[in-house]
C-alpha cells in the first residue's frame, strides 16, 4: 500500500492522527510498530493500492514446450549478452509483462 500523506483526493480524515515518530535505525522502527497500531498514525482509508514488481520474489519450477529452433536462438542472443540462456528468457518474460501491464 501506498501512504497518500495530502489525506487523499479531496478526502478529510474524520480523526486527526498522531505524527510518525523519526527513528534512529529499522530496529527501533520494527519495535515500535510491534507495540502500536498503524490505523493510529495512517488512515488507512485513503490508501492507493501499489505493486511492487521489482522485489525478488519466491521462484516456482515450471516446464514449457518450446521449439528447438527458439531455444537455439536464445542461446546465441544469451551467449552474446554473457547470461545463461534461462535468465534471458525471465528478462524478456518480464520485460514484456511489465510493458503488457502499463500499456492497458
Amino acid at each position: 500500500m501506498k501512504i497518500n500523506d495530502s489525506g487523499g483526493k479531496g478526502k478529510v480524515s474524520k480523526m486527526k492522527k498522531k505524527k510518525i515518530p523519526k527513528f534512529k535505525n529499522e530496529a527501533e522502527e520494527r519495535l515500535f510498530w510491534q507495540h502500536n497500531d498503524s490505523s493510529d498514525y495512517i488512515d488507512w482509508s485513503v490508501a492507493e493500492e501499489a505493486v511492487f514488481s521489482r522485489l525478488k520474489s519466491s521462484t516456482r519450477t515450471i516446464s514449457i514446450r518450446l521449439p528447438e529452433s527458439m531455444i537455439e536462438e536464445l542461446k546465441l542472443l544469451a551467449n552474446k549478452r554473457d547470461v545463461p540462456y534461462q535468465s534471458l528468457l525471465k528478462i524478456f518474460l518480464s520485460e514484456r509483462i511489465d510493458s503488457e501491464l502499463h500499456h492497458i
